[in-house]
């Protein structure tokens, strides 16, 4: 007899937590793996931040903390929005939660019933369908390749629209692919999407401040579709505070206020601490983070010439975040040391074990045909990774 309930059974692994875990195996065993599996900047949390949060410790900010954040919290985010992304949203719209993985379960619990469709253009951040299928809704993927930049058109995404479809997620800076969609192709989808008032949108804009010169543009910046589009951000990847655990969301009122329900029941309040921390990181000038940002643009053009030269990997130039994706179809169905690789997930296997390099297969995020590798590593764990890599694939 099965125990477990049929909505915990059939939820996948976070498939780049179970490529972390392997790689940590395989250290254990004393094996020198490079992790470049993870989406974790290698910086230190800035100073002035880590100064905000040992003051706040001080001050004795110890208590349970409102289930939708500090009111001086939700305020500078308001403010944060209005300054990098030309967004009016009042404190009562904002909802902070822990990490924006939370922020983004609590639209879809609040959003979505049984039946319900979601359409991810493809690739796109692993927890998006795991988290619909936690909310009963189904997944209607719409695919795009290397060829394209990895980026759908408005007829793509006009012909998997269906009566029953609910939601749509974008994610621009892109994880895994580093795409960024301009502000005239999001307007171009946005035209689509106008004609569909009961379609939500929900725009995760968590790598809004790592680009690398394509200006940011957020969805609800259209004002037609302003009224259903969620904005998700957080601080975790542009100001290295992945562990602290601070996501928010900016959103209808009515939904902000369903999505602060739903919170209160499973977790209430995000970590009192890490909100006081935020209140400084969010109301910071963005050039306080340039540093990050200038170092990951060197690591990136690094890590697309040295991928470029292995033959039968083809990577495209991304814009932001810090992955490249590259296609590695050309190896499927060869025989590698006695390995046959038959797909994206045989490929990445056979890196950690010939290679002991960790990267995450792209059947994770949708698109079969690549691996994601991050850069949010030191040069020389790039250089030395990319090195046995072309090794392996000799």
């Amino acid at each position: 007899m099965d125990l477990l309930s049929a909505r915990i059974t059939s939820l996948p692994v976070s498939a780049t937590l179970a490529m972390a875990a392997k790689a940590r195996e395989l250290k254990n065993q004393g094996i020198d793996v490079i992790g470049l599996s993870l989406g974790e900047p290698d910086f230190n949390t800035p100073e002035f931040i880590k100064e905000a949060a040992i003051q706040a410790v001080e001050d004795n900010w110890n208590s349970y903390s409102p289930v939708d954040g500090y009111a001086d919290l939700k305020t500078a985010i308001c403010t944060k929005f209005k300054r990098d992304n030309g967004l009016e949203y009042s404190p009562s719209q904002i909802v902070v939660s822990t990490g924006a993985k939370q922020s983004i379960a609590n639209v879809c619990m609040v959003l979505l019933d049984p039946g319900d469709e979601v359409l991810l253009p493809a690739p796109y951040w692993v927890s998006y369908s795991a988290i619909a299928t936690l909310a009963e809704a189904k997944s209607t993927i719409i695919p795009s390749s290397i060829g394209t930049d990895f980026k759908i058109t408005p007829a793509q995404l006009e012909a998997a629209i269906t009566p029953k479809t609910k939601l749509v997620m974008f994610n621009s800076p892109n994880n895994p692919s580093g795409t960024i969609y301009t502000e005239e192709e999001y307007r171009a989808l946005g035209k689509v999407l106008e004609k569909y008032p009961d379609i939500f949108i929900l725009s995760d804009e968590i790598y809004e401040h790592i680009n690398y010169g394509s200006p940011h543009f957020s969805i609800a910046a259209i004002p037609e579709l302003y009224d259903r589009t969620i904005t998700v951000n957080g601080v975790a990847k542009a100001f290295a505070m992945t562990g602290w655990r601070i996501g928010y969301i900016g959103a209808p009122e009515w939904l902000a206020k369903a999505c602060n329900k739903m919170q209160g029941q499973i977790t209430s309040g995000a970590n009192c601490i890490a909100q006081r921390a935020t209140i400084a990181a969010v109301e910071a000038p963005v050039s306080k983070i340039n540093y990050m940002v200038e170092e990951f643009a060197k690591r990136r053009e690094i890590i697309i010439e040295l991928l470029s030269a292995i033959p039968g990997i083809h990577v495209n130039q991304p814009q932001g975040a810090f992955y490249v994706f590259p296609d590695v179809s050309a190896y499927f169905g060869k025989t590698l040391k006695g390995k046959t690789i038959e797909n994206a997930s045989d490929f990445a296997l056979y890196l950690l074990e010939e290679a002991h390099v960790a990267t995450v297969t792209g059947d994770a995020f949708g698109n079969g045909d690549c691996i994601r590798i991050s850069y949010a590593a030191s040069e020389e764990n790039i250089r030395t990774a990319i090195r046995r890599i072309a090794e392996a694939l000799q």
